[in-house]
């Protein structure tokens, strides 16, 4: 799959990678890295080989927000904000995503972070979201993200003081879902990736959708029904239950909605 400038994109044992490459910058994203995010999601949502996504960073970084440089570019008061419509495609991408976090997360670092479904951390990384410091206001659609996941008063804390957090503060407010040792993020998620690329697929897309929508709150009774006639048709449950049956491992294979 082709590589944006800044954005290495790798798929390999059923894991699409997409990794923030700008380590002289400790990756922060320029403007036209915001601008290709959505195209790389949207091929690797398209991709039967892929059935989790990880966005992690490269050099020792997840991403250090936007290029400060070019923010009058990427900083826009409608929904054309870059960072909020490169957000919304990640939010918005149908299998598991993981954020495999090292160092800094900063800023719009957090943003794409909180858009992913699991967030994995080491436990030497530090987090921030720093518009007070720039007198600047952080997108609303990534300020209503950040209080669904963390709640208003840990919200609040984060946003009015701009100060940068450890791992095990993240972890306590609901900003992560694992801390692990220094060193270890990459195996870990190998290790966590590998499982979900061996469950099925359907499951994972349905539940994503629904609970997305719970969490929203909006209705979920024609997703449910709209799901459980895929799985009808699909012989996922057929499979499940003979390999539970026979004392197998799943060969789960269906990859996209039949419609």
């Amino acid at each position: 799959m082709n590589s944006a400038a800044g954005l290495d994109v790798e798929v390999a044992d059923g894991v699409g990678t997409i990794t923030i490459d700008r380590p002289a910058k400790r990756n922060a994203m320029s403007a036209d890295m915001w601008r290709a995010l959505p195209g790389i999601l949207d091929a690797l949502a398209k991709d039967p080989a892929v059935r989790v996504a990880v966005l992690t960073g490269a050099g020792g970084d997840f991403c250090a927000g936007a290029d400060i440089g070019e923010l009058n570019d990427i900083h826009r008061d409608d929904d054309s904000h870059l960072s909020t419509v490169a957000e919304r495609a990640l939010a918005a991408f149908p299998k598991p995503s993981i954020a495999a976090i090292e160092g800094y997360c900063v800023g719009g670092g957090c943003q794409l972070a909180a858009a992913c479904d699991l967030r994995f951390a080491a436990a030497d990384a530090r987090f921030g979201i720093t518009p007070a410091k720039l007198g600047i206001v952080y997108p609303a659609a990534a300020t209503a993200r950040l209080v669904r996941l963390v709640g208003p008063s840990a919200a609040k804390y984060l946003l009015f003081s701009a100060d940068l957090v450890g791992a095990e503060h993240a972890l306590r407010i609901g900003l992560l879902d694992e801390v692990v040792p220094p060193g270890g993020v990459r195996d870990r998620v190998a290790a966590f990736t590998g499982t979900l690329a061996s469950r099925s697929l359907l499951t994972q897309r349905a539940t994503k959708e629904i609970v997305d929508a719970v969490a929203a709150g909006e209705p979920v009774g024609e997703s449910t029904a709209r799901w459980a006639a895929e799985v009808a048709a699909s012989g996922e449950a057929e499979e499940g239950i003979a390999a539970f049956l026979e004392r197998r491992a799943p060969a789960f294979t269906w990859t996209s909605p039949a419609r």
